[in-house]
């Protein structure tokens, strides 16, 4: 595959469903706010026909992060599981037209494409609905020197290895990193899953993840800490590049002997906060693939995070850089 491709995910392919809502409705479907709850195939068809009106566009963490790398100006791919299927085809389309490589065709599932229902409270909150159909079915046959290429970077979800051939599909992919020279990325996803897959986490971080890139929760969970001062010790113990975002304290990056503290950027009104994080990522690892520095990375990390909880949804749009200080 081409190696002028600079990001390359690998994760669980799902469809967003953005709608707001009211009390009354998350009241409705049982929903306390700001949850995640995983409903079955039955009850994602229910909530669909319930919602008003709503946006639909390729989603799941790394996804959002590849997505938004695109709209920045890089070159992407991507590799997930989708049916043959009408959210399929919707997300296999929106990511194509970002300009992304999407390396698995939509194909005959046992199960309908993943779907997110993303419901949005009046102060920006997301109360989330998932139905991971297709997505599970990723295989290790998936995962290969064609579809993978050699890339500058391999990002892997943290939720891959809650599928049944997660955790092997992920070591393929970090072999084939090492034969190409590509750097690999893990995003930890949310400290529940780091509390499911710890051990194997940390194993692969030990051996052959080079970046780590987390919110502050869930590094305190892998590295079983209980304070950032902790968290900050417990580091040193590591030669992974990480970066931890801390919501309004901003992140700090990690790696080796340097670290750089990035103060979050204030704003006046929160819109939606879905993709916060994946934003983040997408700046900083825009910014690294670049040949920026540490500084500089988290510095457009920020400032996509900014920009993306000021608006209905976590895509990053194109043009976005326009307005970036030089």
């Amino acid at each position: 595959m081409t190696e002028s491709i600079r990001l390359l995910g690998i994760s669980n392919a799902i469809v967003d469903v953005l709608s707001h809502v009211d009390d009354e409705f998350l009241d409705q479907i049982g929903a306390p706010p700001g949850s995640m709850t995983l409903i079955d195939e039955n009850r994602a068809h229910e909530i669909y026909d319930m919602m008003g009106p709503s946006t639909e566009m390729s989603g799941g963490s790394v996804a959002n992060t590849v997505a938004g790398f695109a709209n920045l100006g890089g070159r992407a791919a991507y590799i997930g599981r989708v049916n043959d299927d009408q959210l399929g085809e919707i997300f296999t389309h929106d990511m194509r037209s970002l300009g992304v490589d999407v390396r698995l065709k939509p194909t005959a599932a046992k199960s309908p494409t993943a779907r997110c229902h993303v419901l949005i409270s009046k102060d920006g909150q997301r109360t989330m609905q998932t139905y991971l159909g297709a997505c599970t079915e990723l295989s290790v046959s998936d995962v290969n020197e064609e579809t993978v290429g050699a890339p500058a970077v391999i990002l892997l979800e943290g939720y891959v290895w809650d599928i049944a051939e997660g955790r092997a599909l992920a070591e393929r992919a970090i072999e084939i990193a090492e034969m190409n020279n590509s750097k690999v990325a893990l995003s930890l996803s949310d400290s529940f899953c780091v509390e499911r897959h710890r051990d194997a986490y940390l194993y692969a971080v030990k051996n052959g993840v080079d970046i780590v890139v987390a919110d502050e929760d869930e590094i305190n969970a892998l590295l079983q800490t209980e304070s950032f001062d902790e968290t900050m010790r417990a580091l040193k113990d590591y030669d992974n590049l990480f970066a931890m975002t801390r919501s309004e304290k901003g992140s700090v990056i990690v790696h080796g002997n340097e670290t750089v503290v990035q103060e979050a950027t204030p704003v006046d009104t929160i819109v939606d906060t879905t993709g916060a994080g994946d934003a983040y990522t997408a700046g900083f690892l825009y910014g690294w693939t670049h040949g920026r520095s540490l500084e500089e990375s988290a510095k457009l990390g920020t400032y996509c995070a900014t920009t993306v909880i000021q608006q209905v949804g976590g895509r990053i749009e194109r043009g976005v850089l326009d307005d970036y200080p030089s």
